[in-house]
């Protein structure tokens, strides 16, 4: 099993390289808080907030997946130069249809060089 890093809130940290580093590998999840039952959602992992990540040959992100608790919901792939081989964050749009009444959202980014990444559980509260 990889080890799993986790987002720290970098206004606690010092040092800006460890700043950049924690927030241009950590993935975010956006969207809103409530959704309706069985009507397309959008949900929208940024890797990154602050801080661009790289996109080099050797050191890019491979994937972004999106959880609800142990359910994989979708995965994005990519391949060196997806971002022009140019320092950028992924965005993924990820279209899904609630069927329980409460998601527990997570998003997972594979940085090829630094491992894995899990963002913050986002709950959206789902009616009928």
């Amino acid at each position: 099993m990889p080890t799993v890093n986790r987002y720290v809130d970098i206004s606690s940290v010092e040092k800006e390289a460890k700043k950049d580093y924690i927030d241009r590998h950590s993935p975010f999840v956006h969207c809103d808080s409530s959704a309706t039952m069985n009507k397309a959602f959008t949900v929208k992992v940024k890797v990154g907030n602050e801080y661009v990540h790289p996109d080099d040959f050797d050191h890019y992100i491979a994937y972004v997946q999106l959880w609800n608790g142990e359910t994989l919901l979708g995965q994005a792939n990519f391949t060196p130069g997806t971002l022009g081989n140019m320092g950028g964050q992924v965005e993924v749009d990820f279209k899904i249809v609630p069927t329980k009444k409460k998601l527990k959202l997570t998003a997972m980014a594979y940085c090829t060089k630094h491992g894995l990444w899990e963002s913050t559980l986002v709950e959206v509260a789902v009616s009928e």
